[in-house]
Formats: C-alpha cells, sequence, structure tokens
C-alpha cells in the first residue's frame, strides 16, 4: 500500500488504569446488567482501580467467584424487609443520622442497611415534612450485595447501590450553613514538561514513521508523555466519590480512542475521524456534565422531582461553565457525532456499564443535596447533621487519593497524519440544575400528592426508612 494513502492515528488517553479486555465492563460485577443478575457472573477474574501508597492508579484484579457467593448468600435473605424491591422506598435523613449515631454509641459499624442506604438504587424526590420534622429522599430500591470489588450492586438490576458514603459526600458539599459548592469536578491533565518532551518525540517520529512503527511510536508517547495530573474540585480526592468521577472519565476516553468497547453500538472517534479534521484539531478534550433541564418543584418548594436523569458527553467548545456555554469557534465533526452518540445511547450505555450508573447515580444525589441547602431545609428544621458533618462518625476519606494516572495510548495506520492527546473530565454544576429558568413548577400539584403519599406515618422506634 502506498504510504502517501496511510493515515496514523495515535490517540493518547489521559487514563486512570488500564483494563485488559472489554467483556470485564459487560458482566454484573463490572458493569451490571438487567434481568437474571446470575448470568452474567464468569468464573473469570476482572480488573478494578488501585491506587498505590504513591497515589498512582494501577489495575487490580479481582475473582467473579467470591461474587457468585456473595450473591448467593444475598438471596438467601431476601425475605428480610430491606431486601424486597420497592418501586419508592422512602428514606428520612434525620432519622437515618439518629439510626447512625445509636450504632455508633454502642459501639457497632455500621450495618449494610446503613451503608446501602436502605438498597435506594436512584434518587427520584426530595420532600420536606414540617409537621414531623423530616427531610427525605425517595427512589426505586431493592436487595443488594457486595461484589468482588466491595462495591454494593442491586440483586435484580444488577444496578449500583446508592453508597452512604457518597450520600454524606454530597451533603457535605452543601452542608448547612455553608457557601454551596459552585463545582463538583475532576480533570487530569499532562505536565507541561510531558507535553513538550512527547511533542519532541513526536517531530522526529513524524520524519520516519511506517505503519510497522505503530507499536513503538505508542511506546514512546506514552513514556515520554508521562504520568498526567489528576485535579478535583468541590468533594474531598480520597473519596469514593471522587474515584466513580476519575473512573468514568478514564472509560469514556479508553471508549473514544478504541480500547474499549462498549457493549452497546457506539462508534468511537478515532473510527469517526478523518485526517483533515484531526490535523486542525488535535487536542480533542471531551466533558461529562449534566443535562440541567428535567427538575420539578411543587408550589410551595416542599417536593422536588428529578423528571429525566439525563448526562451528555460534550466537546470542550460546548462545556457548559458558570451557567454558560463555552466556544472555542472551531467544530470537529467526528467528535461531535461521537459525543451526540454517546449522549444518546447514555441510558442504554448505564444500564449495562455500571460506572456510568454510577456517575449518574452522583449527579442526582449531588443536585438534591443542592436543592436541600438552597431551600434552607435544614434551618426549618434546625438541624445542622452533626453526626454525617463528623468524619470521626462517619468516615468518607478513606481511600488513597489519585494525584496521578498513566498514559493509555492507541495506534491506528490509516494514513500519514498523526493524532495526539485527548483531554476532559466531568463537570458538574448542581446548582444550574435549580435556576429558575431551568425549574417547572408544578401546578398541577403532582409532586405534592406524592409526597403526601411518601410521608412518614406510623413509624417504628429508631425506624428510618418505609415503603
Amino acid at each position: 500500500m502506498n504510504m502517501t494513502n496511510r493515515f496514523l492515528a495515535l490517540a493518547a488517553l489521559l487514563a486512570v488504569a488500564i483494563y485488559p479486555n472489554s467483556n470485564i465492563f459487560a458482566q454484573c460485577g463490572g458493569g451490571g446488567g438487567g434481568g437474571n443478575t446470575t448470568a452474567n457472573f464468569t468464573g473469570n477474574a476482572i480488573a478494578g482501580i488501585d491506587v498505590d501508597a504513591a497515589g498512582v492508579l494501577r489495575i487490580k484484579q479481582f475473582d467473579a467467584r467470591l461474587a457468585q457467593q456473595r450473591f448467593a448468600a444475598a438471596r438467601a435473605q431476601g425475605d428480610r424487609n430491606v431486601m424486597r424491591p420497592s418501586e419508592l422506598r422512602k428514606v428520612s435523613l434525620n432519622r437515618l443520622e439518629a439510626a447512625i449515631q445509636q450504632q455508633r454509641e454502642a459501639g457497632n459499624e455500621l450495618s449494610d442497611d446503613l451503608r446501602a442506604v436502605a438498597g435506594l438504587t436512584a434518587i427520584q424526590y426530595v420532600f420536606f415534612y414540617p409537621e414531623t420534622k423530616d427531610i427525605v429522599i425517595a427512589g426505586p430500591a431493592e436487595g443488594f450485595f457486595a461484589d468482588q470489588t466491595e462495591r454494593l450492586i442491586g440483586l435484580n438490576s444488577g444496578q449500583p447501590t446508592l453508597l452512604l458514603e457518597d450520600l454524606v459526600t454530597a451533603l457535605r458539599a452543601f452542608a448547612p450553613n455553608t457557601k454551596p459548592t459552585s463545582v463538583i469536578s475532576v480533570s487530569i491533565d499532562p505536565t507541561q514538561e510531558g507535553l513538550q518532551q512527547m511533542n519532541r518525540f513526536l517531530q522526529q517520529a513524524r520524519r520516519v514513521a511506517r505503519p510497522s512503527d505503530a507499536a513503538r511510536l505508542a511506546r514512546g508517547i506514552k513514556e515520554n508523555l508521562g504520568l498526567q495530573t489528576v485535579t478535583f474540585k468541590g468533594i474531598p480526592t480520597s473519596t469514593h466519590f471522587a474515584r466513580v468521577l476519575v473512573e468514568a472519565d478514564y472509560r469514556m476516553k479508553l471508549v473514544g480512542i478504541g480500547l474499549e468497547k462498549l457493549p452497546v453500538n457506539v462508534k468511537s472517534y478515532v473510527e469517526r475521524a478523518n485526517p483533515s479534521a484531526i490535523a486542525s484539531n488535535a487536542m480533542e478534550r471531551w466533558y461529562f456534565q449534566p443535562n440541567y433541564d428535567g427538575i420539578a418543584v411543587s408550589e410551595d418548594g416542599d417536593a422536588m422531582r428529578i423528571k429525566e436523569r439525563g448526562v451528555q458527553l460534550v466537546g470542550a467548545n460546548e462545556r457548559v461553565v458558570g451557567g454558560q456555554r463555552s466556544a472555542s469557534g472551531r467544530v470537529n465533526r467526528a467528535s461531535q457525532a461521537f459525543c451526540r452518540d454517546f449522549t444518546e445511547k447514555f441510558d442504554e450505555i448505564q444500564s449495562r456499564v455500571r460506572i456510568y450508573a454510577e456517575l449518574r447515580q452522583l449527579i442526582d444525589v449531588s443536585i438534591a443535596a443542592a436543592y436541600i441547602q438552597q431551600q434552607d431545609f435544614y434551618g426549618k428544621l434546625e438541624w445542622d447533621m452533626p453526626v454525617l458533618l463528623d468524619e470521626s462518625q462517619v468516615s468518607v476519606e478513606t481511600y488513597t487519593a489519585p494525584e496521578q494516572v498513566e498514559t493509555a495510548v492507541n495506534a491506528i495506520w490509516r494514513g500519514n497524519t498523526l493524532m495526539t492527546p485527548l483531554g476532559g473530565g466531568v463537570h458538574v454544576e448542581p446548582r444550574q440544575a435549580l435556576r429558575s429558568d431551568k425549574i417547572e413548577v408544578d401546578t398541577v400539584g403532582d409532586n405534592a400528592k406524592a409526597q403526601k403519599l411518601a410521608g412518614p406515618k406510623d413509624l417504628e422506634p429508631g425506624q428510618w426508612w418505609w415503603d
């Protein structure tokens, strides 16, 4: 084949860890899945995230047989109330805190029902009850178990269970009597030194590159670019919340450069790109952000519903920052098509690849926490969340913070043009979803009716959730 008709696409990913194959993301333990959960287990090891003492993210292997054992044990407890599925389970945050305090004062570790927030898999509503003095979150729930990566997932759907530590992280970001957090985000970026070294390497490589050099060039980019920096805003870096953000960002970029194949038909960026587009806009950056529309509130503000749980993938020139959409003036149609395809199929993707379901879940919990603070339910209740805000009582900063990541590189020959690093991250501004031009006021009264039906009544002493 004539060299002038070939196109060299080298995509360098700002990555968290390298997973050996895409199958690990399609099973319940690594990616979730609907229907018969047991059918998603295999006897093979899967990879997950680990962080060494220096804060560098690496891969870690897990044996799927452990998940099979835990699944069977959880199914055997299916007659327990908290393990039963519910279309709308309600959790009182202040009663939840009281239950935590009671267990701590007794010297006990927190029980699984507390750690899994009664099996909630989503937050659909926030209710305030001035009569009973309750702040309530509500959504679907089901039985749960810990898979081989120690994540709690639903017995029936394989979807992630809302974790107490993630809920508490969000509540602390919008705590009583504090300035609201404006941005919750992660960004993975190369160092200036790494970029300079990589550019020097690429200038030399372009002059002599041949198809047989693909592996060598990929290694050269990785070695010269070196470790990259992880930057968080709005949340502690040593939380599970932070790890979800960085893993979702990383995994999306793997898909974009063709190193991970989704179990949903999404064509990668490198498959779409052409030499002219890449040459004019090589530094593509992609961001996850919420669909800020889809919030409905009751006329008195005491009931909020998240109607559309959307997540968007956008290019840097389409990102919303401070409520304003940024614009670079450049358009890369291949990048736009990849982002549009990922966004349109996000619901299907998140139902089969669990990390994206976790990302959507954390966006929802952040919006719920922002709403509770905005409406000053804390002040109305005269509750300052003393236990949930106390790290010694409810520990969430328990992980080694990811500070640096390795670069993952994919090399594909398609001509004589070189495509190099991609970047981006996750960027969430929860209060943008609560702006007056975004919120729909429920004049029909559906939210108020749901609030009335969901109210706490006839609860046993110490009871903090109900169906």
